[in-house]
């Protein structure tokens, strides 16, 4: 909700209202949410792939491993890991001169489309945005990788097909979210600020700022057999009443 919230409602103000101006202090706002969030976004996805490499792999052991303070010492170190993250790119990108426009080719601001802007060297934030991806994100992805070789490993052995088939929907759509969300982010933030297609960028953007906050219910809710329940009595409430 939080990740949405920072850019949706500039877009529908910008698409529906065609209001395009926004402030130095909200655009740098706008920046530092949108990478708090998405740093928070990663390093949740790479901590629910440990989670379910727990639940499958290790099922005895559940309770024991994810217990309410690990649970509470993950989301502290995420939060507080987006905050620096976030801290550090958005101060190192409002420190530079910004003279070639003043026009975001963007639906919302975020550094690449920033660094565009900027008429003095942009050469060590290219530098610790890459060292970013390669460090953080590389280790995400790598741990994430890991998990779930073990997790099909594992799943495969399992004699029943039907248990089979329950661990994998279970595991599908984290998959989805995490390959959308780190591809596309890093399409963004990899390519050369001088090599970057407008449009193209913005479209890729949609896929890490919107998609993933879109699909989070599915991999945190939805597969849930109480919440399932709750929907299906909501929905068929809504129907009889509707009827009447």
């Amino acid at each position: 909700m939080c990740y949405i919230s920072v850019t949706v409602p500039k877009a529908c103000a910008i698409f529906l209202l065609d209001n395009r101006a926004i402030s130095m202090a909200g655009c740098a706002a706008q920046v530092f949410l949108v990478l708090l969030c998405a740093c928070m976004e990663l390093l949740l996805l790479t901590i629910m792939a440990l989670d379910r490499y727990v639940a499958i792999c290790q099922p005895l052991h559940y309770y024991v491993i994810i217990n309410p303070w690990f649970c509470v010492q993950m989301t502290l170190v995420t939060l507080f890991s987006g905050i620096f993250f976030a801290g550090f790119h958005t101060g190192n990108t409002f420190r530079l001169p910004f003279c070639q426009s003043n026009v975001v080719h963007q639906f919302f601001c975020d550094v690449p489309s920033l660094l565009k802007l900027s008429c003095s060297e942009i050469l060590s934030n290219e530098i610790s945005i890459l060292i970013y991806v390669v460090v953080v994100a590389g280790g995400c992805i790598a741990f994430i990788a890991m998990s779930y070789t073990r997790i099909f490993s594992t799943v495969l052995k399992f004699p029943s097909r039907q248990e089979r088939r329950k661990a994998f929907s279970t595991c599908v759509p984290h998959i989805l979210v995490v390959t959308v969300f780190i591809s596309s982010g890093t399409a963004v933030y990899m390519k050369p600020t001088s090599n970057s297609l407008t449009v193209q960028d913005m479209i890729v953007s949609v896929f890490y700022s919107m998609v993933p906050p879109f699909l989070n219910p599915i991999i945190y809710s939805l597969r849930n057999k109480q919440i399932k329940e709750a929907v299906r009595r909501i929905m068929s409430r809504k129907l009889s009443s509707g009827k009447q």
